[in-house]
């Protein structure tokens, strides 16, 4: 019960993320158009597990993470990103307060591969321009989406539907330019993310939504923006 618990608490304090993207569409008055409709990057950084194998510290075996990303800007506060990523997971149940039924140790090391389709919100007007506009160069922003991620352990493979959330900084290095630094926690509705021989360590039977696997990433990415936006269009038929 102590596992469900732990994990019940990590899941309310990111809903908030959640809750705080629905709530950012009263906010929306402030928003300007942006000079560019797209921008594609990468991004690197390292992987985090939170699962029978490890209940406290996301980064106890980090792993690598690569993502590549297209994004649709629809103004200067919202956005809609396609994320591609593939990451490592690893963990181990040595050292663990909890004692296994008799007395098991277990250890695992995952490869997973994530398609997600994810919402930004930026709390500031996040651009560069004249004055009046009232752009910043940099924002913090919150992100909230859906996706399916496989992983490949031992020769098993697993798949589940996902939910990411997550926390991040941008900031405008020329008007096309973007850097970025994102930390985001996903909740994989499966078990089987450790591989088959963790699951229901406790004999508490997986349900969908319970017992399931977390993964975390940090990450920092560069981004370009291109397909120019036309301000004042000229139609002739």
């Amino acid at each position: 019960m102590r596992r469900i618990r732990h994990k019940s608490h990590v899941f309310s304090g990111l809903r908030l993320a959640a809750a705080g993207l629905g709530m950012a569409c009263a906010v929306t008055a402030t928003a300007q158009t942006s000079p560019y409709k797209f921008d594609f990057g990468a991004a690197l950084g390292m992987s985090g597990y939170i699962g029978d194998a490890n209940r406290s510290n996301v980064f106890k075996s980090p792993g690598f993470d690569g993502e590549l990303s297209m994004r649709y800007i629809g103004d200067s506060r919202w956005a809609v990103r396609g994320v591609v990523s593939t990451f490592g997971l690893s963990g181990s149940t040595d050292g663990m307060a909890d004692i296994l039924p008799d007395n098991a140790s277990y250890s695992f090391t995952s490869q997973v591969y994530e398609l997600s389709v994810r919402g930004e919100f930026n709390f500031f007007a996040y651009g560069i321009g004249e004055t009046y506009k009232r752009l910043r160069r940099w924002t913090p922003y919150i992100t909230v989406g859906i996706g399916g991620a496989m992983a490949s352990s031992g020769g098993n493979t697993a798949g589940a539907f996902t939910i990411p959330m997550g926390l991040g900084l941008k900031f405008k290095l020329r008007p096309r330019l973007n850097l970025g630094v994102e930390f985001s926690m996903t909740k994989a509705f499966s078990d089987h993310f450790d591989g088959p021989r963790l699951s229901d360590l406790n004999q508490i039977k997986t349900a969908f939504y319970k017992n399931t696997d977390w993964y975390s990433r940090l990450t920092v990415g560069i981004t370009y923006e291109f397909g120019e936006r036309c301000e004042t269009c000229h139609y002739v038929d």
